[in-house]
């Protein structure tokens, strides 16, 4: 059965713009797919493990074909588990306010957690790196209160949109679709681009919902 995971990245709740185009997109989402399962995955929420020396050295032992012990077997056993979750979906809507030019850090710690070893890529000495996602697809909202295309440097640069699109790539899922809604908040009149962000997740949830993708299953971890 297909099932859509929502990733969010804002700590903001209700006054989240990027989370009230999510809301709209999903609600369109389950008019149009009633069957549909979703699941939300809020970042904040205190379930995501850290990515620290334990778990580096997990994945260094698994690069070297060993097995992790002790804290770092405990660090391993709970990335696998949070891929698990995230392979569990064959698509995904991110929801990503621009931080710094950026991704929340929240965002690059699940980043960091799932992108392991024989979960989301592999590698071969002679070719590089194969991303494992395959067959998935991805909805992403991006949203930004300064920056936007055709401002000058002063209103900052967009380090956001293309690091998670490369990753998503990296890791397999080239099926990537986007929303996008960047007023300048200290000069403009926000209303009409919320309204067109808001009609275009709702255009874009109709055919995300109704026109999935065929599973690929790579292998993964037991």
């Amino acid at each position: 059965m297909s099932k859509l995971l929502h990733i969010s990245a804002s700590p903001r709740g209700p006054r989240s713009e990027s989370l009230a185009i999510a809301t709209t997109f999903l609600d369109t989402v389950r008019d149009t797919d009633p069957g549909l399962a979703i699941e939300e995955y809020d970042l904040w929420d205190g379930t995501l493990p850290a990515f620290g020396p334990d778990a580096a050295a997990a994945k260094m032992a698994v690069f070297a074909g060993e097995e992790p012990q002790g804290a770092a077997a405990r660090a391993w056993t709970a990335a696998i588990e949070t891929f698990r979750r995230f392979d569990a979906a064959d698509r995904y809507l991110f929801s990503v306010p621009m931080w710094n030019a950026g991704i929340p850090y929240i965002l690059k710690q699940f980043i960091d957690v799932v992108s392991q070893p024989g979960m989301v890529f592999g590698f071969d000495p002679a070719t590089g790196y194969t991303g494992l996602l395959r067959g998935k697809r991805a909805a992403v909202i991006y949203t930004s209160a300064v920056y936007g295309p055709g401002r000058g440097p002063g209103f900052g640069s967009d380090f956001q949109a293309p690091y998670l699109e490369d990753w998503l790539r990296w890791a397999g899922v080239d099926d990537i679709h986007t929303v996008h809604f960047r007023p300048n908040l200290a000069t403009a009149d926000a209303d009409e681009g919320r309204r067109l962000a808001h009609s275009r997740a709702r255009d874009l949830a109709k055919t995300f919902a109704t026109a999935g993708p065929k599973i690929l299953h790579a292998t993964r971890p037991a």
